[in-house]
């Protein structure tokens, strides 16, 4: 592909976009709620024996109710997965994670707008969804799709 002026004005404008993104609000917040929870060292080791639990359950879902650690690791799982969700700094950081993801949503929404409003831009909150091409609802939730093409 040879490098156009276009091309270039638009590298440049990508960046400029990834720059104001990585400098937002939204951002910053997800940045300190990260730190938040990794500067932690007991979350953080709560959040690793979380991992090994989840490992274990894994293992014990191939067998089911069979497997001889079957409801002690059912317990234990729920309730190291309930004392990490009631943790503050893990809320705090779900809720950033959230938010960004919006804001990238919203950019994604808008770029794709501007290309083409047939442009079907995958989302993840349903809010966006339903800007994002087929207002009734059908393209992806099993509904009949308005949408002309």
């Amino acid at each position: 592909m040879i490098m156009t002026s276009e091309w270039a004005f638009i590298l440049d404008e990508a960046d400029a976009l990834s720059a104001m993104i990585l400098s937002s609000e939204q951002a910053n917040n997800l940045r300190d709620a990260y730190r938040a929870v990794y500067d932690n060292h007991q979350l953080v080791e709560q959040i690793h024996t979380f991992s090994r639990l989840k490992e274990q359950y894994e293992d014990v879902q191939r067998f089911g109710k069979y497997h001889p650690d079957y409801h002690t690791i059912m317990k234990k799982i729920r309730e190291q997965k309930r004392a990490l969700d009631l943790n503050d700094a893990i809320a705090q950081l779900k809720i950033a994670e959230n938010d960004y993801q919006d804001l990238l949503d919203e950019v994604s929404l808008l770029i794709g707008k501007s290309v083409s409003e047939a442009v079907k831009v995958p989302v993840s909150n349903p809010f966006f969804a339903t800007a994002s091409g087929c207002s009734t609802g059908g393209c992806g939730s099993g509904g009949s799709c308005g949408c002309s093409v």
